[in-house]
């Protein structure tokens, strides 16, 4: 069968750069042949060599070593060698296929729960992008005989498929920062690393402390938790406001299952928005060109640092390739990043002599460097950091198990197309709270720019059966009252 068959079998589908899907219906099969299908890929695009390495890592999950096992006997049977990169976070992965000029392929669901889990597939320089989800598609891929059972698991024990963790890759990308950030750069600074199940645990810790930083863990979860940075959980506000409370951290660090996404909290123990952390950091870095979804803070233009500012669709894909636009048209550094806080960087970026590599991913541990390397150069606490930026501020948060396709007829609904009409059915679901529609956008879901410039974006999640709002305001206290109202509109679509 095809592989976009296969997806309307099992209901693993395509999400962010790879397949995601409940763990139960990620069975050994289904993984065998998404691996399958994503190297058929490789070999009809010239991309892999006969007999060449591919990179296999994992997250923390309790389904995470089955699928890499999985994934490693594909890529056996096809005439390739499988290379197990351990469990580190997906920038590292990525780093490392980079480097090696070999396709990688991640076992992680990122923030979602842990009955879901994924696979995130990089090209030798890279996340796949949409085309490239297209040609894996209309790959064939066939079930060997003898392999599976009837519920699709492997009859005999496949373990051996996966060889035994070579360190390379973890040690590469820690040594990444430790080469690239000044030494002793952080001396002085208490950070507190939210370590959870977060695949990027070690590397936090380690970075942090050979850059100068005291360091003190805390959180450590035996057990998978999904921590989303970018609807962040009520448990995870007061934790971060507990550990301030004792006076003992200048900021607290964390990162959601695979490492990709960071949180940053200030010495209050206020996690910092995604997109905000995302500006700190590309000023910081000197970025010229600066890319991000159209769900981002619009500080990002308002603050006038950047040369050029380029809005997509929700998406590390789009992201990069909006990244590669701006670099056609000559622009350097080029960074991107999201409203989660993922920040991925498009070109190489110097500094003082030393160089980081461009990673075209996203990475969370770099932007919790380079914004505590802003706050000790600046002498500053972290929560002032932002004193300059426009004051806006936005929320988000979600509905979750909201069918999609509820959600798509929603919004389709109030987008026809015709100003007018649609802003007539806006203003009587949102008007009598919000106001007169002033403007819309639809690159990706519904954003509505109402005349007193606040904004509500509404969005079905492309990775589970989410539905998202994304409000913002003037001030904090008033983003988050605007979500409020949203989610209580949108639960009423439930029926």
């Amino acid at each position: 069968m095809r592989i976009g068959d296969l997806m309307t079998e099992s209901g693993v589908q395509f999400g962010t750069s790879g397949a995601r899907g409940l763990a139960a219906d990620m069975t050994d099969w289904v993984c065998y042949a998404y691996t399958l299908g994503f190297l058929r890929y490789l070999q009809s695009a010239g991309l892999i060599k006969p007999g060449q390495t591919v990179g296999i890592a994992g997250d923390l999950r309790p389904s995470s070593p089955r699928i890499m096992a999985a994934c490693a006997r594909a890529v056996l049977d096809l005439g390739y060698s499988p290379h197990n990169a351990g469990f580190i976070p997906s920038p590292a992965l990525a780093a490392c296929g980079i480097a090696r000029r070999i396709p990688t392929l991640m076992v992680t669901g990122s923030h979602i729960p842990d009955d879901r889990n994924g696979i995130k597939f990089n090209l030798p320089t890279g996340e796949i992008l949409k085309r490239d989800e297209d040609g894996i598609r209309v790959q064939a891929v066939e079930r060997p005989a003898g392999l599976f059972d009837d519920a699709g698991q492997f009859i005999a024990d496949q373990t051996d498929a996966l060889p035994a963790p070579d360190p390379a890759a973890y040690r590469d990308y820690v040594e990444r920062y430790l080469r690239f950030f000044p030494a002793g750069c952080l001396a002085g600074l208490r950070v507190g690393v939210y370590e959870h199940s977060s695949v990027a645990r070690e590397a936090y810790a380690e970075v942090l402390a050979g850059l100068g930083a005291d360091v003190t863990r805390l959180g450590y979860s035996a057990r998978f938790m999904p921590v989303d940075t970018e609807a962040i959980r009520p448990e995870d506000v007061v934790l971060a406001r507990d550990w301030a409370a004792s006076g003992q951290f200048d900021a607290l660090v964390s990162a959601d299952g695979d490492g990709d996404r960071p949180l940053i909290g200030d010495e209050q123990g206020n996690w910092l928005r995604g997109d905000i952390a995302g500006i700190l950091c590309a000023r910081q870095l000197g970025a010229r060109g600066v890319v991000t979804p159209v769900s981002s803070n619009t500080a990002v233009e308002r603050c006038g640092a950047f040369s050029a500012v380029r809005r997509t669709r929700i998406g590390s894909p789009f992201v990069i390739e909006g990244m590669q636009q701006l670099i056609d048209e000559g622009l350097n550094p080029v960074v991107g990043y999201e409203a989660n806080g993922g920040f991925l960087l498009g070109t190489d970026i110097e500094y003082d002599g030393r160089l980081l590599p461009a990673l075209p991913t996203r990475d969370a541990i770099l932007v919790a460097l380079t914004i505590l390397q802003a706050a000790a150069e600046q002498r500053k606490p972290v929560s002032t950091l932002a004193g300059d930026l426009p004051r806006r501020s936005t929320h988000s948060d979600r509905l979750k198990n909201f069918p999609t396709h509820i959600s798509q007829t929603r919004i389709a609904a109030l987008h026809s197309g015709d100003f007018v009409r649609d802003q007539a059915a806006i203003e009587a679901i949102f008007g009598e709270v919000f106001g007169t529609v002033a403007a819309l956008d639809v690159t990706d879901g519904l954003r509505i720019t109402f005349a007193s410039g606040e904004i509500a974006h509404l969005r079905p999640s492309g990775n589970a059966p989410e539905l998202r709002a994304y409000t913002e305001a003037d001030t904090p206290e008033r983003a988050e009252t605007m979500n409020r109202i949203c989610m209580a509109i949108l639960s009423a679509w439930r029926k």
